[in-house]
């Protein structure tokens, strides 16, 4: 009906590897191409569908599995699910995709140097848990698992958020998930 497949592109990777960014660009270009599409923000379900959770390992996983089975109604429901989350953990990401129909979980995986996550860091999160005052944080104190085979990798640091927007569409487009 709206000229597109459902599915659901999974943005992960470091605070400040521009997920965010790159969800609003994204989504601004589909909405114009007629799509109908949602962004969930890491921003956004921690103070509504998750308000209730911290960021211990557990309360992590539990986040995650909470907005894969919000992204996987609304993919078979004929959105295009844009998630902007850190994920931190292969195994959670690798769960959500396992509950949806094959293929139409896409892993973006957001690569990006930390020095430039640092340069980026507007809310100073990276100096608050170098200095203690954020315990658990992912990429200082609590590690970032890198995906094995991302559907699409793109190098944060040397493109800008419109070029990855782009390129998303072209992945999109090529899969046959855009008919535009």
């Amino acid at each position: 009906m709206n000229g597109h497949k459902g599915c659901v592109l999974w943005l992960t990777g470091l605070s400040g590897s521009g997920k965010s960014t790159i969800a609003n660009t994204l989504e601004e270009i589909l909405f114009k191409k007629g799509c109908n599409t949602i962004i969930l923000d890491g921003d956004n379900i921690r103070h509504g569908l998750s308000g209730d959770l911290g960021f211990s390992a557990m309360d992590r996983q539990e986040n995650i599995r909470r907005i894969g089975e919000v992204a996987k109604f609304l993919t078979e429901n004929g959105m295009i699910v844009i998630t902007s989350f850190i994920s931190p953990f292969r195994k959670d990401r690798d769960a959500v995709r396992k509950k949806m129909k094959k293929g139409d979980f896409i892993e973006v995986f957001l690569d990006c140097d930390i020095r430039t996550c640092v340069k980026r860091d507007p809310k100073g999160l990276y100096k608050k848990a170098r200095s203690g005052r954020i315990k658990d944080f992912t990429g200082v104190s609590s590690s970032y698992e890198k995906p094995l085979h991302p559907e699409i990798e793109l190098d944060t640091s040397a493109l800008n958020a419109n070029r990855c927007a782009q390129m998303i569409i072209g992945y999109l487009r090529k899969k046959g998930y855009l008919k535009k």
